[in-house]
Formats: C-alpha cells, structure tokens, sequence
C-alpha cells in the first residue's frame, strides 16, 4: 500500500482523471496525500500582475476544489502551489523536488497523450517526470484520450 502519494494537479481532463485515480485507490490511516500544482513562472513573468494573480487564483480554486473532493471521501491531503524557480526550471522539476520533500512512493499525473511532431514541440511534463523518477508513477488520461492513437 502507498503510503506517501503526490497528485499531480493543472486543471486539464487527464489530471483530474488522476484525481480519481486516487480516490479509487483510498487511502489507509496513515496515507499522506499531497494535491500539486505548478506554474511555469517564466512563462507568467510577460504578463501583467493582475493576470498572474488570475492565474494563480484559478490554480489554488483547482487544489482547494480537489482537497474537498478527497476530504469527503475522507482522504486528509494537503495542497501546495509551487512555482519554476528559473527560467532554466521545468514543471517536471518542480514535481521531482516535491516528491522528494515528502518521500513520496507514488506520483500520480495525467498525460494527454501527444505523439509526433505535438510532443516533439510541445515537450511532455509526464515524460520528463518519468526519466528522473525515483518512486512509481501512475499515469492518467482523459475519457476522450482513451483508445486515440498517437
């Protein structure tokens, strides 16, 4: 059984496909889950401050959305809003770090599942995450990925 189980959180289909992945799975007394969501900062810093405060709003309406859904399955979890630190930094990182901090032994995320030339651009933070993982990872998609080709 996990005991320490980080979910991967950006507001798309797929990780909330991982939220219910999660509830799925329960959790015993004892299990620590952790909702994430991180913001590429590089990308806000263009922007004007009143939009990345938007965003931001809307990332923590993602997290507190989530802790209530697995607070009433009565799963205790806590949230974290994290942020790339340079410009050089990936979201996958900033899910590596959070992992370690807590020991955590599943990571939990969606995918949207781009192939070709879509992945090649675009990167993939699943991906990413996978190489350098050091625990399991559960990866989720969509209803509507489920059985498309990539």
């Amino acid at each position: 059984m996990y005991r320490h189980i980080l979910v991967a959180l950006d507001g798309s289909e797929s990780s909330q496909r991982a939220l219910e992945e999660v509830l799925c799975l329960g959790a015993s007394p004892g299990t620590r889950v952790r909702l994430v969501h991180v913001l590429e900062a590089s990308a806000l810093a263009s922007y004007p401050v009143n939009y990345r405060s938007q965003v931001r709003d809307a990332a923590r309406r993602v997290l507190d959305a989530a802790q209530e859904r697995l607070r009433a399955a009565g799963i205790e979890c806590e949230s974290e809003l994290d942020e790339t630190r340079t410009p050089d930094d990936s979201i996958a990182d900033a899910l590596q770090r959070s992992a370690q901090r807590m020991d955590a032994d599943l990571v939990v995320m969606g995918t949207r599942g781009r192939g070709g030339l879509p992945r090649l651009v675009l990167g993939s933070v699943a991906e990413a995450f996978l190489r350098h993982s050091t625990c399991a990872v559960l990866l989720t998609r969509s209803a509507s990925q489920r059985g498309a080709s990539t």
